[in-house]
């Protein structure tokens, strides 16, 4: 007999992770070996049980979905990893993608579809949603560069120039510099505003 595919599901949303849970766990071929709602649980979770398919929500407390996927991909490769996310922005897929995630399933699929999906990737597959993969190929590029990104996914409303600056080892002139450089090239009124136009593209 074929053992069950084996699962971790991580989720800062108790309802949703609750509801896939119980949905997956109703397939007769797999099993979901721990359920965490924090990216840094999640990595704890999966060097723990060592599963075949790790099902991770992007945005979650401690480290997102796409770095856990890094994080899997440098130490655990055996371990294959499907994003299922609520926010189903072009780059956001992009930025998964080339974390290693095998699969992105928005959370308004079908249940049956995630679990085709966990078969598909755990056979060695790659899936993305046809409707997001389209838009990633015409949407915008970013036109920030990596540096301007890291600056800005590190504002929040306490943080000063030289809180960042310290935080990303720069001096506290240039990370001005970046921040009014990504201000401009967004044309956004401050960098919080810089910040929420550049999350809702997807790009942080």
């Amino acid at each position: 007999m074929t053992p069950p595919i084996r699962l971790v599901l991580a989720d800062d949303e108790s309802l949703t992770r609750g509801a896939v849970g119980a949905l997956l766990g109703l397939e007769p071929d797999l099993r979901v070996v721990a359920e965490v709602a924090t990216g840094h649980d999640a990595v704890d979770a999966i060097r723990e049980h060592r599963p075949d398919i790790a099902v991770l929500d992007v945005e979650m407390p401690g480290c997102d979905g796409a770095e856990v996927t890094h994080w899997v991909a440098e130490h655990q490769p055996d371990t294959r990893c499907i994003i299922l996310t609520r926010h189903a922005r072009p780059g956001v897929l992009r930025r998964a993608l080339a974390a290693g995630a095998a699969g992105f399933v928005t959370k308004s699929a079908p249940a049956a579809v995630l679990a085709d999906v966990v078969r598909r990737v755990h056979g060695g597959g790659r899936y993305v949603d046809p409707d997001l993969a389209l838009a990633a190929l015409t949407t915008e590029d970013c036109p920030l560069t990596d540096r301007e990104l890291e600056v800005l996914r590190n504002v929040d409303d306490a943080a000063t120039a030289s809180d960042i600056a310290r935080r990303i080892h720069l001096s506290p002139g240039t990370v001005r510099n970046y921040l009014s450089s990504a201000i401009q090239k967004l044309g956004a009124g401050n960098r919080s505003e810089a910040v929420r136009w550049a999350q809702d593209r997807g790009w942080l």
